[in-house]
């Protein structure tokens, strides 16, 4: 709690259908009511640029994929975090976000590049041509982390993310993709999962996996996306 009053989170969902941002948010919401929040929800970026407003926001949520975001907005979201507001969010809803700044992927610091899918024959042009099976793998930081504690490698059937990322960012799990017949690399790659950026007096969470609501409400996933959200609230 902040004084007596109840902590305030923004949900900022938008962008990409794909990734059914409302739902996947409703998802989430009495979670946070459960523990203090009071809940303003938007369908766009634009409550950023309110400094009034974001001055009392404890966490920013956001699932906005794609998208564009406002010069002002953007100074808006970095001021508050720099100031001690949180940001947390999953898949292309943070990682895959307003790919027009690059003052906003500075800000995360990790940004999706590509999601490699199944053998070509094998495809039939549906979103399930990205979905292959792969391991999310803990670092050993994780086992004592709030956010990953107690929680093993796993295993997930859905599009596996290929981050471009820089070393700033404290990484909590990666997924390594691997060299297939088909695929034009010729070593494994490894990829920041699930990982946390202190910006500021801010903190920032991103777990890759979450595009669908199943993958959002495997119990690990969620777990991991619950603990990220508290532990990044002021």
């Amino acid at each position: 709690m902040t004084g007596d009053h109840a902590r305030k989170a923004l949900v900022v969902r938008g962008g990409w259908e794909g990734h059914v941002p409302v739902e996947a948010t409703e998802l989430f919401i009495p979670f946070l009511e459960k523990h203090g929040f009071e809940v303003h929800r938007a369908d766009s970026p634009a409550p950023y640029a309110d400094p009034a407003f974001m001055s009392g926001v404890d966490l920013i949520v956001q699932c906005y994929t794609m998208g564009t975001i406002e010069p002002g907005e953007l100074r808006g979201l970095e001021s508050a975090i720099r100031a001690g507001t949180g940001l947390a969010g999953w898949h292309g809803g943070i990682a895959d976000s307003f790919r027009n700044s690059s003052d906003y992927l500075h800000l995360i610091g990790g940004q999706f590049a590509c999601h490699p899918g199944k053998d070509p024959v094998e495809r039939d042009g549906s979103q399930a041509d990205n979905f292959v099976p792969y391991t999310v793998n803990m670092l050993p930081p994780a086992s004592t982390h709030p956010i990953t504690e107690g929680i093993a490698d796993f295993d997930l059937v859905t599009e596996q993310y290929w981050v471009l990322a820089d070393d700033y960012i404290d990484v909590l799990a990666t997924t390594t993709q691997k060299i297939r017949p088909w695929d034009p690399w010729h070593r494994e790659v490894t990829s920041p999962a699930i990982w946390t950026r202190e910006w500021g007096n801010g903190k920032i969470f991103v777990a890759t996996p979450g595009h669908s609501l199943d993958v959002l409400q495997d119990g690990n996933v969620r777990t991991v996306i619950e603990r990220g959200m508290l532990w990044a609230s002021r």
